[in-house]
This record gives C-alpha cells, sequence and structure tokens, in this order.
C-alpha cells in the first residue's frame, strides 16, 4: 500500500497542514533524530475537537475561555504533529527542529528527550479508545518519519509516560500499542 505522507527535506511531513509554533529552537549540533514519542492530549479534557489545541501549542489561548484553562496560562509548549479524530495532521514544528513536547524526560539513561526526538499528539485522553482513522493516519505518518530518520525503528518509539514516569500517563491505557506496532511492520 502506497504511503500518502513523506517528509521533505526541510523536515515538513506533505500533506499536512501546517502552522508554525513559536514554541521551538534547534536542537543540539550533531544531535540525530532518534526517537519517536507518542502523546494525547484534549482541551478541555475529555473534549474533541475545536481550536483550543492548536491555540495552546501558537501561544494564543484564550486561558478565560474554560476554568480548566487557567493553569494553562504562560504554558509554553508545542508538538511536531497533532492528529485529529478523524486523522487530520496538522504539523507545528519541522522535524529538525527541536519542539517542546517531552519536558522533564529520559530514555534509555539519555536525558532530554526534546533534543532528539519527534513528538506526535493524538487527539485524546486516557481513558477513552482512540479513533480508526487515528491509527491509520498514525501508522502512515511513522512510516514516513522512520524512513527519513532511520535511527527510530520499533525499539525507539515510546510513549510520553515512559519517558516520564510518575509525571505523564499519556498516551494511556486505551493506547493499542498491539495494533499501531504490528500496523507498523504490516
Amino acid at each position: 500500500m502506497k504511503n500518502r505522507f513523506s517528509v521533505d527535506a526541510s523536515g515538513f511531513l506533505q500533506p499536512a497542514k501546517q502552522f508554525t509554533s513559536p514554541n521551538q529552537n534547534d536542537r543540539p549540533l550533531e544531535t540525530p533524530v532518534s526517537l519517536l514519542v507518542i502523546h494525547n492530549i484534549s482541551l478541555p479534557p475529555g473534549e474533541f475537537g475545536g481550536d483550543s489545541v492548536a491555540e495552546l501549542f501558537l501561544n494564543t489561548l484564550d486561558c478565560t475561555k474554560h476554568p480548566y484553562y487557567e493553569r494553562l496560562k504562560d504554558l509554553k509548549v508545542s508538538s511536531h504533529l497533532f492528529i485529529r479524530r478523524d486523522g487530520e495532521v496538522v504539523q507545528f514544528v519541522p522535524f529538525h527542529k527541536r519542539a517542546w513536547h517531552a519536558g522533564t524526560s529520559c530514555f534509555q539513561g539519555i536525558p532530554d528527550c526534546n533534543d532528539y526526538s519527534i513528538g506526535i499528539e493524538l487527539e485524546g485522553c486516557d481513558d477513552q479508545p482512540f479513533t480508526d482513522a487515528q491509527y491509520a493516519t498514525l501508522v502512515e505518518v511513522s512510516r514516513a518519519i522512520m524512513h527519513r530518520y532511520p535511527a527510530i525503528n520499533l525499539a525507539r518509539i515510546t510513549g510520553h509516560s515512559d519517558i516520564a514516569p510518575g509525571r505523564k500517563t499519556d498516551p494511556g491505557p486505551c493506547f493499542d500499542w498491539a495494533r499501531y506496532k504490528a500496523s507498523l511492520i504490516s
């Protein structure tokens, strides 16, 4: 099956909707992209649709719109990609840049995962299943990323909860790792 996604030389996923988050910076010199981190996010928590996640990543979220948003005031975060419930992909940071998605983190003894990882946020939460459209898109996007960044293999795909244990729980128990990884190799 032909993959509808590819990563161009500038680090952009084609075709994907593109927005530029100010919450990014350069990766440390000579640091190869070698890790893929899966997250979930919904704003407000458990509610899907709308533009709040994009607004958070773009620093334009009106924190008076919902009581939960007050805790997000002045938060500066981003992700490389956001996959909506219908499978639409939005890119906020080119892959060669460092997105601010992992926070305090460590993978296989190497700290600061933002330095060498790509972050993908799935629209969702820990206690609700993800959609078939999200899995299909995530598999295709992951394949395109793995093709462009061969240091990323199945063993170097992880969840936010794995690199920030005790601090983060996403993508959560409803994320079907077996389904996702089996689809990557089929």
